[in-house]
């Protein structure tokens, strides 16, 4: 090969490596991480999130890159920030933090890996369990059929107690269904029932002393 054409050919393929890396680095797959609450609060999470995705061969950065969308606290953000993650064409999105309903309604496209305390079912993001369907699947810790063994317990510890309270989260999804079921387990123990709002940890400071005093005094 004669001097000018290695140059011309060595000149061609080096124009061509900020190509070839450009595209390298646009086929790395993009996780949208979106979650209701902040990153100091859901920092264990996170590192076990991280270490799943080592354990499967992801490393961030590396083989996998991951957008991140926090509403710290305020649901009403959710919604936006789930279309934003859509905009963006992530391959999948992990919702967390109460971020599950968010970005169910915003994309029946792009698959959704969710955690719910709620009955995924009911709250409409899998047609069943035996047959889920759609793009979402997940982890459920609905936890509503221990409701009247926590009241028979309760009544175990307290005998005399006739009034139980309990904290719940409004803003959760699932708050409806919670209430629903410990009044069921209410009336089949027996107790009156004082529900208390929490959606803080200064809420459960500010409610948690009235409520031992109530439910003690019962």
């Amino acid at each position: 090969m004669k001097r000018r054409e290695f140059i011309t050919l060595l000149g061609g393929a080096a124009a061509t490596w900020p190509l070839a890396a450009r595209a390298q680095q646009a086929a790395m797959p993009v996780i949208g991480f979106l979650n209701g609450q902040s990153p100091e609060s859901f920092a264990h999470l996170l590192r076990a999130f991280h270490q799943g995705l080592n354990e499967t061969g992801y490393v961030e950065g590396q083989s996998a890159t991951t957008e991140y969308r926090w509403a710290e606290g305020y649901v009403d953000r959710l919604p936006e920030l789930a279309r934003d993650l859509v905009r963006r064409q992530v391959a999948v999105i992990v919702a967390a933090g109460g971020a599950h309903l968010a970005a169910k309604a915003a994309t029946s496209n792009i698959p959704i890996v969710f955690t719910t305390p709620g009955e995924p079912v009911q709250e409409g993001l899998v047609a069943s369990f035996n047959r889920p369907g759609g793009n979402a699947t997940g982890i459920s810790v609905f936890t509503g059929t221990l409701e009247a063994k926590r009241f028979e317990l309760l009544h175990e510890l307290v005998p005399k107690a006739a009034t139980i309270g309990v904290l719940l989260d409004p803003t959760f999804s699932s708050f409806g269904m919670q209430v629903s079921e410990v009044q069921a387990a209410a009336r089949t123990t027996g107790h009156e029932l004082r529900v208390l709002n929490v959606s803080s940890d200064a809420d459960v400071d500010e409610r948690f002393p009235f409520l031992s005093k109530f439910v003690l005094a019962g």
